[in-house]
C-alpha cells in the first residue's frame, strides 16, 4: 500500500515544474526522475567523443535559423 506525502509549493514554483514535467508523467513519477538525475554536468563529461561536437551543431544550426 502507497502512503501519499502532500507538499506546499508557491504558485511560481509549481509553475517551473510543470514546464519540466513531462506530459505522461504523473507528479510522483516527475518528482521521483527529478530526485534520481545526476546533479549537473562534469567538466569534460564529452572529452573523447562526438557528442560536443554535434552539441555545437545543433547550437549553430539554431542560431541561424532564429537570424531568418
Amino acid at each position: 500500500m502507497r502512503m501519499s506525502t502532500s507538499i506546499r509549493v508557491s504558485d511560481e514554483t509549481k509553475e517551473k515544474l510543470a514546464r519540466l514535467k513531462r506530459g505522461d508523467e504523473s507528479w510522483d513519477e516527475f518528482l521521483d526522475r527529478l530526485a534520481n538525475e545526476e546533479s549537473g554536468m562534469t567538466a569534460g563529461a564529452w572529452k573523447g567523443t562526438d557528442k560536443a561536437e554535434k552539441a555545437r551543431e545543433a547550437i549553430e544550426r539554431s542560431r541561424e535559423s532564429y537570424e531568418q
